[in-house]
């Protein structure tokens, strides 16, 4: 009997969404409305290594809304921005809607959909995927939020839960250069999906297979599939 093919999972904010550009437009916005000097892309460059590494370093389970509020507390208090972060992070999460998909996310989508189960493997909460472009592009059940693994990227857990879940046979699709480290080192079979602004970590692993745009996955993932 055939083995049932693997699940293809994508990371979402960088694979999928091009966040950099939704996230520091919301915040450009606020900045242009109240008068800071800070620009949306200053303001989301301190914001985003900020919740990166809340993500990394706490040890309780805490949401990705309270994880992304912490940071923006704490980049507003290192640029010197009379900001006011929880409403300022209700407004940031609440704009992910009109964060673009990369040029190829949908069409790419559909076509690995054709011959693979399709789904998404995140560090956000249910509330803020269903918020997303990409929520209407994948099946519900094979959506894995950090929310429901109860762990955030890069730790192993998030990895080896999700493959859990994909009952052991899963191929990740990232970009990010924590991402493509994380679930190397915890055993993934992974394909890099290059993307502008993303660069693989000099000193991680280094997947067997990459791809410059959606179009050229597929070959990549059936070699990778054949594997898992």
């Amino acid at each position: 009997m055939t083995a049932p093919a693997p699940l293809v999972t994508f990371d979402l904010f960088s694979a999928l969404v091009d966040s950099r550009s939704g996230a520091a437009a919301t915040l450009g916005r606020l900045a242009a409305e109240r008068g800071w000097a800070a620009t949306g892309e200053q303001l989301y460059d301190a914001w985003d290594a900020r919740n990166k590494a809340s993500q990394r370093n706490t040890e309780e389970w805490l949401s990705f809304a309270e994880h992304s509020r912490r940071a923006l507390a704490d980049a507003y208090a290192d640029l010197d921005v009379p900001g006011d972060a929880t409403a300022d992070t209700a407004t940031l999460l609440a704009s992910v809607g009109s964060w673009p998909l990369w040029p190829d996310t949908r069409a790419g989508l559909a076509a690995i959909a054709r011959v693979f189960p399709v789904g998404v493997l995140s560090n956000v909460d249910d509330a803020l995927f269903a918020r997303t472009a990409v929520a209407a592009l994948v099946p519900d059940d094979a959506v894995l939020t950090s929310e429901r693994l109860r762990a955030y990227k890069p730790a192993p857990a998030i990895y080896r839960r999700a493959l859990e879940r994909a009952g052991g046979r899963l191929v990740h699709v990232a970009t990010s250069a924590r991402d493509v480290r994380g679930a190397l080192e915890a055993g993934l079979t992974v394909v890099r999906l290059r993307r502008t602004g993303h660069a693989p970590d000099p000193a991680g692993p280094r997947p067997r297979w990459d791809a410059d745009g959606t179009a050229e996955l597929l070959p990549a993932l059936r070699e990778a599939a054949a594997g898992t």
